[in-house]
This record gives structure tokens, sequence and C-alpha cells, in this order.
């Protein structure tokens, strides 16, 4: 089971995981909840590695015929699918996507989903421990919308902003879009899951739940009487205090973020490099402490870094006081940061032939496939 401790913040160490992962093992077992997962989300999450590069060790290192395989690189191709509704969409990510979401009677998080006493005993104990891990498996997250949306009948947003606040691997893109997807708001109908299936994948033998019905009864079930409670969420960020960076105007000033933590990028470059952390980002987007201290952790895999705790226009009017009137900032194209001024570097996308906004993965996957079987 995932600890803080289970996902190190040294680039050595990343790099190990990432070359240690069994593409195989992965497909014929990532839905069990002790499944062979490859747990490299938390960075390519916060941009150290991105998919490209795992695609390419995949490819290098396995035939990608083999189901298992094939499977890992399809869900890579997830990641990438969102990234590309988020950076078509902007903040109209936050928006239904597609459809409005079926049924949503509350706005509101159902305490019975937050203090982890839903009554399915190991996602209660799965969610009980998240909140001190900063992470929850794939399909576990799965079933907790399910329930939290289509169950308890609650719309979307709410419940993912209180997801995104503690997961470590919090990705603004792939938590919206998956919460929708779950919901039916960007999917043609909802996610379901029954006591058989969690029982299945969780390895438990639970019975006489809420959940324990066929789905054609679940679809049309009242929301049980312990989902009727609400609470209202208070999410806020603590970011460190800093001091203003000092900064070499003679050399082009490199932006990071909580999405861009690349050791690797522009490494040989001379520049001041800052990574940025907005307090209006996080007031949009609250992450808890655990999650900051990640973040920060892995900012030290680059060398001559400074934390700011600032906005961007701080370091902007700071040149100006230099008097220097045409400073050169370099970062990364990434949909949060479009107001960065200068040089956007494109992302390491799998498939960078595809762009644009796709109404559904399987319309994106279709195109990654043929480029995908070119490369075989």
């Amino acid at each position: 089971m995932a600890t803080k401790k289970h996902f190190p913040t040294s680039y050595a160490a990343i790099v190990k995981r990432m070359k240690s992962i069994k593409p195989t093992q992965y497909g014929n077992t990532r839905n069990f909840i002790d499944g062979k997962v490859t747990w490299l989300s938390p960075y390519i999450s916060r941009g150290v590695i991105s998919t490209k590069q795992v695609l390419d060790l995949v490819l290098k290192q396995q035939d990608i015929k083999p189901y298992g395989v094939y499977k890992l690189i399809q869900e890579l191709a997830w990641r990438d699918f969102f990234q590309l509704v988020y950076k078509s969409l902007g903040n109209d990510i936050l928006k239904d996507i597609t459809y409005k979401q079926p049924n949503a009677k509350y706005k509101s998080m159902p305490y019975a989903i937050q203090h982890a006493t839903t009554g399915i005993t190991v996602l209660d104990e799965l969610l009980g421990r998240f909140y001190n891990t900063g992470y929850l498996h794939n399909h576990v997250r799965m079933y907790m919308a399910s329930i939290t949306c289509n169950v308890a009948k609650t719309y979307w947003l709410q419940p993912s902003r209180w997801l995104y606040y503690h997961l470590l691997d919090g990705d603004i893109a792939s938590n919206t879009c998956s919460w929708q997807w779950v919901a039916g708001a960007f999917s043609w109908k909802q996610y379901y899951c029954n006591q058989d299936n969690i029982n299945r994948y969780t390895h438990t033998l639970q019975k006489d739940t809420f959940l324990d019905k066929p789905y054609d009864v679940l679809v049309k079930m009242d929301i049980p009487e312990g989902f009727k409670k609400r609470t209202t969420l208070t999410l806020t960020t603590t970011l460190p205090k800093t001091i203003t960076p000092k900064i070499n105007t003679a050399l082009p000033t490199l932006i990071y973020n909580s999405y861009n933590l690349d050791p690797l990028w522009r490494k040989k470059e001379k520049a001041n490099r800052i990574l940025l952390l907005e307090p209006s980002h996080f007031k949009q987007f609250p992450v808890s402490d655990d999650v900051i201290t990640f973040i920060t952790g892995l900012a030290e895999n680059i060398k001559g870094i400074q934390i700011f705790s600032g906005e961007v226009k701080a370091l902007t009017a700071f040149y100006k006081k230099t008097g220097v009137t045409d400073p050169v900032f370099i970062s990364k194209e990434h949909p949060s940061c479009t107001h960065y001024p200068g040089i956007k570097d494109e992302r390491d996308w799998m498939f960078p032939e595809i762009t644009g906004f796709h109404k559904s993965y399987s319309a994106f996957w279709k195109k990654a496939d043929k480029l995908l079987k070119a490369m075989k």
C-alpha cells in the first residue's frame, strides 16, 4: 500500500522507478488494488517526467504487440487526451464539458465520503488512509466518484476539488475530466460500480451493502440515507514564506511551477531558475500542506532553483525597476499559466501530431493508434 515514503522526490529514484516498470504485468493486473501499477503518476503530473519519456522507454524495452504493453500505452494516452481537453477549453473545463450531469441534486460534499463512513469497509479504510498517503488507486477513485456523483447524486465539481486538494499526483486536467467522465458530463453514460465489482478488485467478500445490487437496480435507486448528510469544504493553501529571488538581469529567467518540475529542461543553459508559486493559482486550485512539501521536494532536483511565493507580475516589476525593458522569460506551455510573459516551450507529448479538442477518448485514440503502429 502506498505511503508518502513510497513517493521519493530524488530524480535518481524516480528514474530508477521508471526503468523498473513491467508493462505486461501492468496490463494484466492494473485494475486490482494490489496490481502492478507504475507508481509514476505523481511525477508525470508534476512534470518531472513526461508520458513521452515513459512511452519511449516501453517501446525500447518491450514489443508493443502484447495486450499488457498496449494497455499501458493506452492509459498513458488518457493523460495526454485530458491535457488536450484542458488546453482547448481553458477554465471552461470546470464546467460540464459535453452534457449536463444527470440527476445531480446536491453541490455540497457527502459527509460519508469526506469522513470515510460509506459503509463499504474497504473503501472506508482506503479513504481513511488517503489523507496520510496523498494517493488512491485509480479504480478506487472511480468507485468513490461513482458513489459520490451517481449514487449520492452530487454535482462533480466540489468533490473533485476535495480529491485534488489531497492528491500528490493532483492534475487539473486528469482529475476534472475523470470526475466528469464518471458523472456522465463528459461521457454518454454514467459509470456505476456494485459490491461484486468492488469485492473482485479489492479481494474482499462484503455483502448486504447499499451497493449489493444489480446495476439496473442501482441506476434507479434513491439516495441512500447515509449520504444525505452534507458537509462544507474549507480548502486553503499555505505557501512557503519566501523573499524576492536574486535575478541576474543579463540572463533569461526560466519559470517553473507545480506542473513543470523537469530537472532536464534547458539544463545546460545559464539562466535564472525560479519555482513560481502564485497565490492566485492556489486560491483557485488549493492543495494541502503535504502537496506543497512534495512539490518543493521535487524542485530540489533543479540546480540553482529559487522558490518564490508570489505573482508573476512581481517578477516583471523587478525588471522594470532595474531598467530592463525587454526581459527574457521562458516557461513550458500549460493551460494554468497562459498569463506568463515571454517564450513558451511546448510540452513533451506522446503524439505531438495530434492537436485540438476531441469529444471522446476513442476519437483521440483512433489517431494515436495509427501513429503508434507506425512506430513499430
